[in-house]
């Protein structure tokens, strides 16, 4: 594989995709987790922080300027000499001093221009992480409600067979009753029933569980959390392309973090290396200084320095070295990571669109199948109904027609989860390609 210089889209508008599923409920959802979501409330507030240290480290290009107002009562040592004063005596005074002090250090060598670049690439990829966050909670979100549209279908068709078995039951009954059935065929009959019965619980508390998630996704809690049923139709169908330019995957906002973490560790190679050349420092001071309140700010009583300050790195016992060789080894990390997240993306990619392909053909395969199963469902119960064959073959058909339903509805959530699935593996979707 050959690797070639991107330019990262993660920018890029994605608009609200999942609108092409033409489904209210889902739109309704999805702003809901937009606006509601705490961990994406989480991701923002990350990225306030971070673009609020890049103004930290641009603030270093300017003089830093304070002002240090203090008050002193002090007493001199009777064994210090101080100068114009008698030796061997105390003295108490006053000391009143209101200066301002002012610090400058010139970017020689650019330290603080790399700490900057590395403050706004660490900024930008925040605003990616932001991004894939944002892309990662709304692809969650349509795959658990499509999962769940598909549960909803599958708990109507157990109800609807159940029903469907209660009525041979109660043919069977009268057949019994009639002498034409058996106490064996009303058993069966009645175990059918039963067991399809039993199963519509098991798939209720998913549907319960799926709604949990959903809710917790969309910032509520669970407790009258609801989402509207939709009426029985298929899930939609989105056609996507059978191939892809490798190109669309330079929007993918977690490609675009790591080639920005990758600009932000190499920004710190630079500080490092800056550690080895003497700093530049201005520094000025000026105010009033007096032993009395009433002349402190007096012209006579004023005070001023200015002087340049360089500090020569002349041994650190390795320290910087050490420095040197940890931003170097941790650059090599964030570009393996980024190569790493961009082949992780390929693979995803090949994944879902391998997913697009054979979950269609299975599913056209089980439909298949199914209609046949109905068929020999119906053949069976003509055959029972004459009295050629027991109960038991109508009992074995009823079992592969629900099998094959139920499969039936599973693939056509699981096509759709795949679709939601290949859109976030593109980063926000074909359309507008």
């Amino acid at each position: 594989m050959a690797w070639k210089p991107a330019a990262p889209g993660a920018a890029q508008p994605r608009g609200s995709w999942w609108a092409a599923f033409n489904d209210p409920e889902l739109n309704r959802l999805e702003d809901l987790t937009a606006q509601q979501n705490q961990t994406l409330a989480g991701s923002v507030a990350a990225l306030t922080q971070a673009r609020a240290l890049v103004t930290e480290a641009r603030s270093q290009y300017f003089p830093q300027i304070s002002a240090v107002p203090s008050y002193y009562r002090q007493r001199t040592s009777r064994n210090a000499p101080v100068d114009g004063l008698p030796a061997g005596l105390a003295y108490n005074y006053n000391l009143y001093n209101a200066p301002i002090n002012a610090t400058w250090e010139v970017d020689v060598w650019g330290r603080i221009r790399h700490l900057t670049e590395g403050a706004r690439a660490r900024m930008m990829a925040a605003g990616d992480d932001l991004e894939s966050l944002k892309l990662l909670l709304q692809a969650e979100l349509a795959q658990d409600y499509f999962t769940l549209r598909a549960e909803d279908a599958e708990i109507q068709l157990l109800i609807d067979t159940a029903q469907a078995y209660q009525r041979s039951l109660d043919l069977t009954i009268n057949r019994r009753k009639g002498g034409v059935a058996t106490d064996l065929d009303v058993s069966q009959a009645d175990t059918q029933l039963r067991t399809t019965q039993a199963q519509i619980p098991a798939l209720q508390l998913q549907r319960a569980q799926m709604r949990h998630a959903i809710a917790a996704l969309c910032g509520q809690a669970a407790t009258g959390f609801e989402i509207t049923k939709q009426p029985a139709q298929a899930l939609p169908v989105l056609q996507a392309p059978a191939l892809v330019p490798s190109e669309w995957l330079e929007r993918r906002p977690d490609i675009a973090a790591a080639e920005r973490r990758v600009a932000a560790a190499n920004a710190d190679v630079g500080v490092a290396q800056t550690a080895f050349y003497p700093s530049l420092t201005i520094n000025a001071q000026a105010g009033f200084q007096s032993v009395s309140a009433d002349t402190w700010f007096n012209w006579p009583s004023r005070l001023w320095a200015l002087g340049p300050a360089v500090n020569l790195p002349l041994f650190t016992g390795g320290y910087n070295r050490a420095q040197l060789a940890a931003a170097r080894a941790a650059y090599d990390q964030t570009v393996a990571n980024y190569r790493q997240t961009t082949l992780s993306a390929f693979e995803d990619v090949e994944d879902q669109l391998a997913a697009q392909q054979l979950l269609t053909d299975q599913l056209a395969g089980e439909h298949a199948a199914m209609i046949s199963a109905r068929q020999t469902l119906d053949i069976a119960n003509n055959r029972y109904k004459a009295g050629l064959v027991t109960y038991l073959e109508v009992v074995t058909s009823q079992s592969a027609a629900l099998d094959l339903e139920r499969t039936v509805v599973q693939l056509e959530g699981e096509r759709s989860v795949a679709a939601v699935g290949l859109i976030k593996a593109l980063g926000g979707g074909w359309q507008g390609n």
